[in-house]
């Protein structure tokens, strides 16, 4: 039996667990034992327990409540509390997701007192160190013993950061397997797209019809806290529902709503409050989010899960970031970047609403990425 310490911070991360979670439950209980960290990056009811409840995903077996706060007080508060709970369970492996600060802490945790770690996105690269998660997921990659890449773009990343991809020993620190597995948020939609047309009222609710409005999000620091980028996207975000007819539907982070207050020029914002075109929402449930994903016209996001979702639903996708790591969908025509920049913004929504022709490779696996992981933890760890 293998004891394997997850851990999460971010509601993404939450949601990306079940897939993990799910396997272990069904297929490797007499081989797998999980506990859950919740590191508290993000917490709050709204916004986490109901991802939980929702999605059936185990409770934490602990939860470090670290709270927000800048990056070096938020990591340090989360790096005493891990150790401590790994010196306590002595788990085989920490598996760790993504590229957050629960990421990074969890894994420089583990690795300073020989725990192996187990890192899912592995091999990503925006080529951007300016941004903090690329920093925390390059560190992370040379921390872990055993490295999934979502992508062989991912692997080839890895192979050319001098990992050795021919290696057939056990897992460890100095000598670390890399594999590509597919995504498993692919295997999570696939999941739960059902159990969305199932259980999920939000078009009914809302009054919506399919391909009669925009999905967007917007969250990451570098749009909400910089005056010029908000007003940029929000005045893009007006022109595209008078030149297109369509509804813009805003599920909207606590944070990003004071930000809009805070950053938006007066009249914009007034303009926005009175856009009965304009539908901003509490913060969706993942089964919700599905829903409103497939059936959205077009999806507007500066989120990295939202643009890989929209590739799985079959959705163009306008990126509000100047790279991607999921460069795939770019350069495949699904997807246009298109930064913080009227014109971009504008320019790629009228490319990608009139696109006809797209294709769909498999590029995020088969929807087993989940257990192919548990198996190799098993093999290898």
């Amino acid at each position: 039996m293998k004891k394997i310490i997850t851990i999460i911070g971010a509601r993404p991360q939450i949601i990306k667990s079940s897939a993990i979670s799910r396997a272990i439950i069904t297929k490797y209980s007499s081989e797998i034992e999980e506990k859950i960290v919740h590191t508290g990056q993000h917490y709050d009811e709204n916004m986490s327990e109901i991802f939980f409840d929702e999605m059936s995903i185990p409770y934490p077996n602990y939860n470090l409540n670290v709270g927000s706060g800048s990056h070096g007080v938020q990591t340090a508060k989360m790096i005493e509390g891990l150790e401590e709970i790994y010196l306590k369970e002595k788990p085989d492996a920490i598996l760790v997701y993504g590229d957050t600060n629960s990421t990074i802490a969890g894994a420089l945790a583990a690795v300073k007192i020989h725990i192996p770690v187990i890192h899912v996105e592995a091999g990503l690269r925006s080529f951007n160190k300016a941004m903090p998660e690329e920093v925390n997921r390059i560190a992370c990659d040379h921390m872990s013993s055993l490295l999934f890449s979502p992508t062989n773009t991912g692997l080839i990343n890895l192979k050319k950061e001098g990992f050795n991809l021919e290696l057939t020993s056990k897992a460890s620190a100095n000598t670390p397997r890399v594999f590509q597995c597919g995504d498993i948020m692919f295997d999570n939609s696939l999941h739960f797209s059902s159990i969305s047309d199932e259980k999920s009222k939000i078009l009914e609710q809302m009054g919506l019809n399919q391909n009669e409005y925009i999905l967007t999000t917007i969250h990451r620091d570098s749009n909400t806290d910089i005056a010029e980028n908000l007003e940029n996207i929000f005045k893009a975000l007006v022109e595209i529902s008078n030149l297109s007819g369509l509804s813009i539907v805003f599920p909207i982070h606590p944070r990003t709503r004071n930000k809009m207050k805070e950053q938006l020029s007066v009249d914009l914002f007034a303009e926005i409050e009175s856009n009965d075109k304009f539908r901003m929402i509490d913060p969706a449930g993942f089964l919700d989010i599905i829903a409103l994903e497939k059936n959205a016209k077009l999806i507007v996001t500066d989120s990295g899960g939202l643009q890989k979702e929209a590739y799985f639903f079959k959705k163009p996708c306008v990126i509000l970031r100047p790279q991607t790591e999921w460069v795939e969908i770019v350069n495949n025509g699904n997807a246009i970047l298109a930064d913080a920049d009227y014109h971009r913004i504008i320019d790629a929504f009228l490319q990608l609403n009139l696109k006809t022709d797209f294709t769909f490779p498999a590029f995020y696996g088969d929807g087993a990425a989940a257990e192919f992981i548990c198996e190799k933890i098993i093999e290898l760890i």
